[in-house]
């Protein structure tokens, strides 16, 4: 077997999510994942840190993503509606490159550790919005609020995208999910 094994690192992804469905995520070890995709143990940890990172691999660049796409929108625009633009822009990009979401989706609802590692995630990306939004001379309590709210509604938008089983944008999905909060916001 090479070095490198081209194609591992999906197939290790692929294992992973199979299995922990089939198990549940704490009936898993790193070997079982291994051996379902062909590999060694070690060869896992070339790729992957701990047997949750295979689900959340890659979700590190989305709190840049999402930043940048806050310091590129437009300079007149609200603060929420600035970041809810962003926000539109990089999760049609993500959605495009998610594969199993609903299966993954079901797995970390089943694991209060999953859950908690997903916590983790949503609060990087609100303190990557909110400190976008502080460069764009947004006061410091606004930020936070304003990073918050879009983080909730980013999350509650992506969920109802894996929902809709492809019959739905992740763009509409996300306005589906402001117009909600601006009505419970408003009480209308």
């Amino acid at each position: 077997m090479a070095r490198w094994d081209p194609g591992a690192e999906q197939r290790l992804k692929r294992a992973a999510l199979e299995l922990y469905s089939e198990h549940g995520y704490d009936n898993v070890t790193v070997t079982d994942i291994a051996e379902r995709a062909g590999l060694t143990r070690r060869s896992y940890f070339r790729y992957f840190p701990d047997k949750r990172e295979v689900l959340f691999d890659g979700s590190e660049l989305l709190p840049p993503a999402v930043a940048q796409a806050v310091l590129a929108a437009d300079p007149d625009a609200a603060p929420l509606t600035a970041v809810l633009d962003a926000m539109s822009q990089v999760g049609a990009q993500l959605v495009a490159q998610v594969e199993g979401a609903a299966q993954r989706r079901a797995v970390i609802d089943a694991s209060p550790e999953l859950q908690e590692r997903e916590r983790t995630k949503s609060a990087a990306i609100s303190r990557a919005v909110q400190d976008a939004l502080v460069r764009r001379q947004v006061d410091a309590d606004t930020a936070e609020l304003v990073a918050q709210l879009a983080t909730v509604a980013f999350g509650s938008a992506f969920r109802r995208w894996i929902d809709a089983e492809g019959h739905a944008d992740f763009g509409s999905c996300l306005d589906t999910v402001t117009d909600r909060l601006r009505a419970v916001l408003t009480g209308t």
